[in-house]
């Protein structure tokens, strides 16, 4: 099988817990055998942020990896410390919101281009990219927000040239002056709508490119927060790290 490392967990003396993002989008946790002993070469494979492919043998209740094939080891985001912190939060929100045997067929390529744009990226695109891709994760997982059609009534909400617009975290998006009253929708700064629309509908590759500036990128990175914490009930932790590192000043 072919995954994602999402995190790792000591066993025992000498073994790991390996948890990974499947090809389908489902959580699957193996045992790596001696895997912390020094002359191990499974730890350095198994290691977090990295594409393996495992061949697995059947255990009592885990799976046992066999044998580990490095497809991407992300070097520059193990490496880096303003990548790692980026790449947290995804690795995050992927271990606790996917499931074993519930498929999310879009969220493996998805976080491989995701990994491979964060560790080739120029520093001053790595909270945008970490954005984008928080933005599309809580999508492909069913929470897809609203940013440019009324959550309410559906009709369509243009937000250029306004400096403010209605938004409500709880129901997931933008909200039109008529639906305004019925919900509970707060003012939210019209930019950071629109770079969050623009993220979650671009290319890692386009986003690299041209990305917005830190204050705007960190602004949507806040609205991904309270959406997280509104529809999936848990804060990431990664998240207030990356918002008080001090790296993006």
């Amino acid at each position: 099988m072919r995954g994602i490392v999402l995190r790792t967990t000591k066993l025992g003396e000498s073994d790991l817990i390996v948890t990974l993002l499947g090809k389908d989008g489902s959580q699957v946790r193996l045992v790596a055998k001696g895997a912390r002993k020094p002359q191990s070469t499974s730890s350095a494979r198994l290691d977090l942020y990295s594409v393996v492919q495992v061949s697995c043998a059947r255990g009592r209740s885990l799976d046992v990896a066999r044998e580990t094939r490095l497809v991407a080891a992300n070097s520059h985001v193990k490496a880096d410390i303003a990548r790692s912190w980026c790449a947290d939060p995804t690795m995050e929100l992927l271990y606790r919101a996917t499931q074993e045997a519930l498929p999310h067929p879009a969220l493996y390529p998805s976080t491989v281009a995701f990994l491979a744009a964060l560790d080739a990226a120029d520093e001053r695109a790595l909270p945008a990219i970490a954005a984008a891709d928080l933005l599309k994760a809580i999508s492909y997982l069913g929470f897809r927000p609203s940013f440019d059609r009324c959550v309410s009534c559906g009709r369509a909400v243009d937000v250029r040239g306004a400096d403010a617009v209605a938004f409500s975290v709880l129901d997931g998006g933008v909200v039109c002056s008529n639906c305004r009253a019925h919900t509970n929708a707060v003012a939210e700064d019209a930019n950071t709508v629109t770079w969050a629309q623009a993220l979650l509908l671009s290319r890692f590759a386009d986003i690299a490119a041209n990305p917005p500036d830190y204050t705007s990128a960190f602004a949507v990175l806040g609205m991904v927060d309270r959406l997280v914490r509104a529809h999936l009930g848990f804060r990431l932790k990664s998240l207030g790290i990356l918002f008080s590192c001090g790296l993006f000043a």
